[in-house]
């Protein structure tokens, strides 16, 4: 048994970036919005807002139908839906600071929130407090050869005269990341021609022409009031400019590219390339509540068709004892090699970012376009996990009085929460939903910061399942979840 692949399909993960993007903010925004709300109900009696929130969930899930998620509509349809998004994201972003504002009160301090499903700051999950100077030393930037060299004490990051990551160094193993001779955050630009139906397919031939685009507008260097250094990139080829913003924070292990560009092309296909010192057998590509393995041989014609695949946040490429992986704010479609010279394999990575098919609409992605990715140095699929959920999740910061303990809590090794809402039934009833994201048994326990009358095990509709009381020690629920189990826990709050 395999996946299913839909091979007249590949390019759907790609065209149409402003809608996948509306996508990818809008279902992470409902999420916070739902933590927040649900937090401000429990602790301060806040009202929570159901009816807005099934609106926008609705609007969401609507613009997931084919063929508007594909990017495969006519002209005014992505028109139409990237302004429905604009409009969800303000909306939900209402939703959050009016519930941030009722947790923090009144007050001049500034106070962050963390909704990420990992520790950002030193802040936990669903925690807020008052902001803190940041706790790393600045990162070192020193000239090299017109390009420049980032320390922080983690990695060790060489960018050359061109704009391109040579090295790319963890520091407690030495081991290098890049294929020696080699450059990463290499833009390539193919031509894609498909022989049928342009914005649903790419066909394998469009590798057989690529340019690089190393020319250069300019390179400067900058830091940042957290002790961050960035690269500033401009680029300009063909019809089509770019700029890229190339960061390392302190005690970070990414290297962040935020990446504009003013794209104005015709059929053509641009990727990002990151070539790798891993032997990797298998990528790893994240897909909800867990990931998805596939091999980087083309021994079959079932596994060479499959040049173009998917991914959600991650993918990673891994080896015995080190792994890096790629991250990303609102791409979906990705591409795999591996090739051997002298007994030395190199694992290349690629993301795709942009196309410009002229059928059925004929401005696909036409004008400026944003992207956020990443390259994680020395990760495993714990690492990818959580780098991805960081840079899919915004800490946020507003003026307050005080900040608040998390209202759910969660310990175990790979478990991780997807979601904390009230039920969809209005009873009041808490409803955290949490799944083991490292493809192993795992053990833990969810604490819920509330005095609690029941708890029980409920379907992903939040409906009741024979047998499944839960016994509750003190507010904390014992878990035990198989690999990438996905369970659901509903509470009844003591009156």
């Amino acid at each position: 048994m395999g996946e299913l692949y839909l091979e007249l399909h590949r390019a759907t993960l790609t065209s149409q970036h402003q809608t996948k993007a509306g996508n990818r903010r809008t279902e992470q925004l409902l999420v916070e919005a739902e933590l927040w709300a649900a937090t401000a109900s429990v602790y301060a009696g806040a009202a929570y807002p159901y009816e807005q929130l099934d609106e926008l969930w609705e609007t969401v899930l609507l613009h997931q139908f084919h063929d508007i998620l594909p990017g495969t509509s006519i002209a005014w349809v992505h028109r139409e839906v990237v302004a429905r998004y604009a409009q969800i994201i303000e909306q939900a972003q209402a939703l959050i600071l009016a519930a941030q504002q009722q947790l923090a009160g009144a007050g001049s301090t500034p106070i962050a929130f963390n909704g990420a499903a990992f520790t950002r700051n030193a802040l936990a999950f669903g925690q807020a407090k008052p902001v803190q100077a940041p706790a790393g030393t600045a990162v070192q930037a020193i000239a090299a050869d017109g390009g420049y060299v980032l320390d922080n004490s983690v990695v060790r990051v060489r960018v050359n005269a061109q704009g391109l990551i040579t090295s790319a160094v963890d520091l407690a193993t030495g081991r290098e990341t890049i294929a020696a001779g080699q450059e990463a955050n290499l833009l390539q630009l193919h031509q894609d021609f498909p022989n049928m139906w342009d914005a649903w397919d790419v066909d394998k031939y469009y590798r057989n022409q690529v340019t690089d685009l190393r020319g250069l507008e300019s390179l400067e260097l900058s830091a940042r009031e957290d002790g961050s250094q960035v690269i500033t990139i401009a680029r300009s080829f063909s019809n089509s400019t770019l700029v890229q913003e190339l960061s390392l924070s302190p005690g970070s292990r990414t290297v962040q590219i935020s990446q504009s560009t003013d794209w104005h092309e015709a059929e053509k296909f641009l990727k990002v390339a990151f070539p790798l010192d891993i032997r990797a057998e298998h990528a790893i590509a994240e897909t909800q509540f867990g990931y998805h393995k596939r091999v980087t041989h083309v021994n079959t014609s079932w596994e060479a068709a499959k040049f173009e695949t998917s991914m959600h946040r991650f993918v990673l490429a891994e080896e015995p004892g080190f792994g890096a992986a790629l991250i990303n704010d609102s791409i979906y479609g990705f591409d795999v090699s591996r090739d051997a010279k002298d007994a030395q394999v190199t694992t290349t990575m690629r993301l795709s970012l942009l196309r410009a098919p002229r059928f059925p609409d004929p401005e696909t992605d036409q004008g400026v376009q944003t992207h956020r990715y990443g390259l994680v140095i020395g990760a495993d699929v714990a690492a990818a996990t959580e780098a991805g959920a960081l840079l899919n999740s915004a800490e946020r910061v507003i003026e307050g009085a005080q900040g608040v303990d998390p209202l759910v809590s969660l310990s175990g090794e790979g478990l991780v929460i997807s979601s904390v809402k009230l039920a969809a039934d209005r009873s009041g009833d808490l409803v955290v939903r949490v799944y083991e994201s490292l493809g192993r048994r795992a053990h833990g326990s969810l604490m819920v910061n509330a005095q609690l009358g029941s708890a029980a095990t409920v379907s992903l509709l939040e409906d009741e399942l024979a047998g499944q009381s839960v016994e509750l020690d003190d507010g904390a629920v014992p878990l035990k979840l198989g690999a990438f189990e996905v369970r659901t826990l509903r509470f009844a709050l003591a009156k």
